[in-house]
């Protein structure tokens, strides 16, 4: 009888699970990647998209759901699919960044993704994470909550999606293989689109800009993603106020703004509510550009959308435009957006920030001039580090080479703070501080150990700008951010540990620092990177793995039965499997 108690207590327990189960949903889609013509400012060409839609399709879940999604290549050249925020517990197999987690995906051939949901609520996105290819392969994630705890504000009355994306008359992956092949600069795209519509302000764009048509009186949930190649965004809407309510898959304390400023790779959720006067407004977004004042060949268009009221009255001739944008360089607008968001922390929707940190690591985030041997011969080109390693990617994916003990492929030696230090973000820095090193260096976290990163922004090669860095397998806690060089006796003391931001996408300020924290308990191999692609390309980047804890659990998941074969490293898949760890888990 002494043991009923505890029976009872694990039939309830057991109960509870199945429960779970079946409150979670399975779902099935087909993504076909074929080419497609588009025109824009007057010229047509062939973009790579997903069935047939630019942006792709949404994916909507809700929270916990699993989602497979079966992606066909019909294309004409390799790629991989990122389904970014998405924390993929235990699944790194199916995260996507191309020689990080798997090979890519062949024309002519198909991979099927699992793309586990936990915790995450709100709006993420998915992109391709190959080359430059995210550019036409996107499209956003709608992460519903669950049916007993529902939003943590007024069931809106309506949704709205848009992608803010980049333009390029040509065909970008090209462009951009040329200037990594001579070393020099990366194009700039030609406009900014809302739903790949580049607005009234453009050639030929008139009849297409995209119109959002809402009722008086009611409010909105607006979701958007900034899915733009290389650049933070400010966005607005004329004359209506936007209270942002979340951020990357995460709730935060409503922020009332007239504008908003996001960085490539974020998404937020935004309430807007309709009512002004019957009309037609502009949505408009534009650059911030961090970098300094006489570089000026950036991206200088305003992409337009209209929202637009429903109702019988006469229109303007053109709608209004909203004068609460922020100009292009308007640094002090940037920051006070940001500094004023925060985790929402309450009693449905907790955050637990580590406290007991075990590992510190202090990374500078610089470009630089690396040489290189680019096929013709040895030449120096532009690059980007960080703690001046610029990653090279491995001719076989880290996740496979790590999951069967293959050495030679990448080593575990990622420094935990620069080779030098010196005043990072003073003007006229030396030339030889530019000079980095190519590596595909990883750093080795054990299960359960909570870190903490602080980011370093540089004024290297005179090159100082913000940086989007984003963590593939988590989200963090954004804990304090600066500008100038980080004090690691005094800054700490100004840490947010009571309601700080969670984020999987967060900018280090130009010539400044940002801390995060988080605890490493997604076992598995995970990207690190900056989410403007030029420096991406040019190697801002390295690569975490989180060890395997000591249970099936909380140990990394067995690879699925066909994995993308890697050409470069066609004996790599003859090998057989030497993991240290033992896996029961499914």
């Amino acid at each position: 009888m002494a043991l009923l108690p505890g029976f009872l207590g694990a039939l309830l327990l057991s109960s509870f699970a199945v429960l779970c189960m079946v409150e979670a949903t399975v779902h099935y889609y087909d993504f076909v990647l074929k080419e497609k013509n588009f025109t824009r400012l007057c010229s047509t060409k062939s973009m790579l998209v997903v069935n047939g839609m630019l942006p792709g399709p949404t994916i909507r879940v809700q929270k916990g759901d699993t989602v497979y999604v079966n992606v066909q290549n019909q294309g004409d050249f390799d790629l991989t699919i990122h389904w970014h925020g998405v924390h993929q517990p235990r699944n790194p197999w199916s995260d996507g960044p191309e020689y990080i987690t798997q090979c890519p995906i062949e024309p002519g051939s198909n991979f099927t993704y699992e793309v586990i949901f936990s915790d995450e609520e709100g709006t993420l996105w998915w992109h391709a994470h190959s080359d430059w290819t995210r550019n036409s392969v996107n499209g956003a994630i709608v992460v519903m909550p669950l049916n007993e705890t529902g939003f943590p504000f007024p069931e809106p009355d309506g949704e709205e999606i848009i992608v803010l994306g980049s333009w390029y008359f040509d065909d970008v992956n090209e462009v951009v293989a040329e200037a990594l092949q001579d070393g020099t600069d990366t194009p700039r795209s030609d406009c900014y689109t809302i739903n790949s519509q580049p607005g009234d302000f453009f050639a030929c764009s008139n009849d297409s800009t995209h119109r959002w048509e809402v009722e008086y009186g009611n409010t909105y949930l607006l979701r958007m993603v900034n899915a733009v190649m290389n650049a933070e965004l400010y966005f607005a809407i004329a004359e209506h106020n936007l209270t942002v309510v979340g951020m990357d898959g995460s709730y935060v304390k409503p922020i009332v703004t007239n504008f908003t400023m996001i960085a490539p790779g974020q998404t937020m959720d935004i309430l807007v509510t309709a009512n002004q006067s019957l009309g037609r407004y502009y949505m408009a977004a534009r650059q911030y550009d961090s970098v300094r004042p006489d570089v000026t060949d950036y991206d200088m268009s305003n992409v337009t959308a209209i929202l637009e009221y429903k109702g019988n009255y006469t229109p303007p001739e053109l709608p209004i435009f909203p004068s609460s944008l922020p100009t292009y360089e308007d640094l002090f607008s940037a920051a006070d957006f940001a500094s004023r968001i925060k985790s929402l922390a309450s009693t449905e929707h907790p955050i637990d920030v580590p406290q007991n940190i075990t590992t510190r690591m202090y990374i500078t985030a610089e470009m630089n001039m690396i040489t290189f041997d680019n096929g013709t011969g040895e030449i120096t080109g532009l690059g980007s580090s960080l703690n001046n390693v610029s990653w090279q990617d491995p001719s076989t994916d880290v996740l496979l080479a790590y999951y069967r003990n293959i050495s030679g492929f990448y080593t575990s030696d990622f420094p935990d703070y620069p080779p030098t230090f010196f005043d990072f973000v003073a003007e006229g820095l030396p030339d030889s501080v530019a000079a980095t090193v190519r590596g595909t260096k990883v750093k080795v976290l054990e299960y359960n150990e909570e870190v903490e990163v602080v980011f370093q922004g540089t004024d290297v090669l005179e090159a100082s700008e913000d940086h989007p860095m984003h963590m593939h397998g988590y989200s963090y806690y954004v804990v304090g951010t600066g500008f100038g060089n980080f004090d690691n006796e005094t800054d700490p003391k100004t840490y947010n540990l009571v309601d700080p931001p969670k984020m999987n996408t967060v900018t280090v300020p130009k010539k400044g620092w940002v801390a995060i924290r988080f605890k490493a308990s997604n076992p598995g191999v995970w990207f690190w990177h900056c989410h403007f692609d030029r420096h991406l390309s040019w190697g801002m980047n390295t690569v975490m793995i989180v060890k395997d804890g000591g249970t099936p659990e909380t140990s990394m998941r067995k690879p699925p039965a066909y994995m993308p074969p890697c050409s470069d490293s066609h004996t790599i898949r003859l090998q057989p499997f030497h993991h240290t760890s033992s896996r029961k888990s499914k």
